[in-house]
């Protein structure tokens, strides 16, 4: 046993995890004793311009290190502004540890000034909370860690007052260690047996990827399966580069909408590897195959009800479909069509002024080169030419907010990006609407980060929220703005800066971006025209 505070055994249980940065805006409580702890555990603390790009930052460490990330805040105004990146860290499935400040029971009794209850505000999208008030905090620590990774992964709360961090506790050395992971039963042997059967019926089989396919040891699996069935593959835009890009037997992505379609309505047999339904976008399942479900866990609200299930790790369920003497009558020059089809359909049909969204994309992949850069994207009409067009080549290779589908994701997540391989180029693709909702971060970029370029698809307007309002038949109406300078802005927080009207004046940014080691930006004049076909197209 030895004597330590509840800040260090907090600190001590995130570096035994590969904890080596937390993120936040700090405030006069528990949160300068965090800062304290982690600094004697080797955590390095990332000052950020805003709460909630700190929970966002957090939630991207998580999906880039296959671990926990950690955000920390003030209590009242700086819990209540990380609760975006809270909620986005629950419907994306991203373990992170909210560590907010609290107050003590006695100040309590008589301060009402910034109180609320945050338990309770944080409980909606949080998997479990506490105070570790306890005699045993480690004990408590674990548990909620536990509860982070069990699935769906998602983010817990620790209100934390600084009482509490600075209190003495007799803690058993090992306490703080991860615990050894346990492995659940893929399935019921019946269950096993059902879709045995049904992957060695199948001529025509598929497989939908999905964000936990991220577990350990799965995307390899999926590549096997792939490669031993020879059949089509489409991801969901998390398992973006889970199957690279440029795999043969891609398709493209799977959302739920319609320009999939084509190809899954050829299918005999749809396997999900990893698909939890909070990834699709929200219309009925029009599939009649049959369909293996492996998965973490039976989702209790899905789009469908599988005909077998294989639950648990991932990768084990993947590795038992492998042992199934199958293949599929799928030619490969079919599955080949299938892929230009899709990208044909989502092609950018523009025809005003400023660069098409689809050059935007592809100009940055071609200037890039052989080295490709990992990608951030911001939700947005922005959004469908980024994923489409740009093609990762790794797990990792893209980051998006697709469960929560928040704006205001790409510049945090690329600085997290940033941060842990500095070294390496990272893109950023925003709107000009998203990057309204996080420019501070703008600040935290030219002070931290590395190699990161940010790309600024600038129409002076909510193209998606224009779409649909004109969809309704709705006249233009709060959806634009005029339009903005971000250049100066980025300038004004001490970024390499330019503005590009024209392919050439895009492209010699870009080079000169690559070649640098600090962070810049590039604001990009673009044509709004094609925006709603292209969306037409991809949902129907």
């Amino acid at each position: 046993m030895e004597n330590t505070t509840v800040a260090d055994v907090i600190a001590q249980a995130c570096a035994a995890h590969g904890v080596r940065r937390a993120f936040g805006v700090p405030g006069g409580g528990s949160s300068l004793d965090m800062i304290e702890a982690f600094d004697r555990h080797g955590i390095a603390f990332q000052l950020c311009r805003t709460e909630t790009g700190a929970a966002l930052m957090a939630a991207a460490d998580a999906e880039i290190r296959h671990a926990f990330g950690v955000v920390v805040t003030t209590q009242g105004p700086g819990t209540a502004s990380a609760m975006n990146g809270i909620a986005h860290a629950a419907l994306d499935r991203a373990p992170v540890l909210f560590i907010s400040d609290g107050w003590a029971p006695a100040r309590a009794a008589y301060d009402t000034h910034q109180v609320f209850d945050q338990r309770l505000m944080a409980s909606t999208v949080v998997k479990a909370s506490t105070r570790l008030d306890t005699d045993d905090p480690a004990r408590e620590l674990a548990d909620l860690i536990g509860a982070m990774r069990s699935p769906p992964w998602g983010p817990v709360h620790l209100e934390l007052t600084s009482e509490a961090a600075r209190r003495t506790v007799a803690v058993p050395t090992c306490a703080c260690a991860p615990a050894a992971a346990t492995a659940s039963a893929v399935a019921s042997a019946a269950s096993h047996g059902d879709a045995a059967q049904l992957l060695k019926d199948a001529r025509r089989p598929v497989l939908l990827v999905g964000l936990e396919a991220r577990d350990a040891g799965a995307a390899s699996q999926v590549m096997a399966l792939a490669e031993r069935l020879r059949c089509p593959v489409l991801t969901t835009y998390k398992a973006k580069g889970l199957v690279s890009d440029e795999c043969g037997w891609l398709v493209g992505h799977f959302t739920g909408g319609a320009a999939e379609r084509e190809c899954v309505d050829g299918a005999d047999l749809i396997v999900l590897c990893g698909l939890d339904p909070v990834e699709l976008i929200g219309k009925p399942w029009p599939y009649r195959a049959p369909v293996i479900d492996v998965a973490l866990a039976a989702h209790p609200v899905h789009y469908l009800r599988p005909a077998a299930g294989a639950y648990g790790p991932v990768a084990a369920g993947l590795q038992a479909l492998l042992a199934v003497d199958a293949g599929s009558a799928w030619p490969p020059a079919e599955v080949a069509a299938l892929r230009a089809g899709m990208l044909a359909r989502l092609a950018y049909p523009g025809s005003g002024a400023g660069l098409s969204p689809q050059d935007v994309v592809e100009t940055a992949m071609r200037v890039a080169g052989p080295a490709r850069p990992a990608m951030t994207v911001d939700a947005g009409a922005h959004m469908f030419s980024a994923m489409a067009f740009w093609q990762a080549r790794a797990p990792g290779g893209a980051l998006i907010s697709n469960g929560l589908a928040t704006m205001g994701y790409a510049l945090p997540a690329a600085i997290a990006r940033s941060l842990h391989c500095p070294d390496e180029q990272v893109i950023a693709f925003t709107g000009d609407g998203g990057l309204m909702m996080c420019a501070g971060e703008l600040a935290t970029a030219a002070q931290a980060a590395g190699k990161l370029c940010v790309v600024v698809f600038n129409d002076a307007a909510l193209s998606l929220i224009a779409l649909k309002q004109h969809d309704r038949g709705m006249r233009d109406a709060g959806v634009s703005w005029p339009q903005a300078d971000f250049a100066a802005v980025a300038r004004g927080f001490g970024m390499l800066a330019h503005r590009a009207h024209t392919q050439a004046e895009y492209e010699a940014a870009l080079r000169q971006a690559f070649q640098c080691a600090r962070p810049c930006l590039i604001d990009v004049r673009v044509d709004p025209s094609g925006y709603g076909r292209q969306a037409k197209a991809l949902r129907g």
